[in-house]
């Protein structure tokens, strides 16, 4: 028998690494997060973002494209190589993303539940890391 996350192949029960460098961002996302039922793991900085990343079982994750001045692309190289999926967050431009990086999905800041939802169920939809 199927859960209430596998019938709705929603984002419900999804542990989530959120990388926001912005404090009121990220209580925000992790408010919305929690409003989805996922479990978050937070980083606000590059180096714990890619501890985490090389470490924690986690479904999926929500990149911020700049911390403090330093790109998350490291941090996107090890979920890729984990297979673990992912999105970015940014005020720029998809096209602002390194070449390789330009296919992932993309949360233009300000983003709204329903953009968040969308992008999230694709994480359910690839699996548990």
């Amino acid at each position: 028998m199927m859960d209430a996350a596998e019938e709705r192949n929603g984002p419900a029960g999804l542990r989530v690494l959120m990388v926001e460098d912005e404090m009121m961002l990220a209580m925000s996302l992790e408010d919305l997060l929690g409003m989805i039922d996922c479990e978050v793991v937070k980083a606000s900085r590059l180096n714990q973002a890619l501890a985490l990343a090389r470490t924690e079982p986690i479904d999926g994750a929500l990149l911020d494209v700049n911390l403090a001045g330093d790109r998350v692309y490291a941090v996107a190289d090890e979920l890729d190589r984990r297979g673990i999926p992912f999105a970015f967050m940014t005020g720029y431009s998809a096209s602002d993303l390194r070449p390789e990086w330009q296919d992932r999905p993309v949360l233009q800041k300000p983003f709204l539940l329903e953009d968040l939802q969308k992008v999230m169920s694709g994480f359910g939809a690839q699996g548990s890391a």
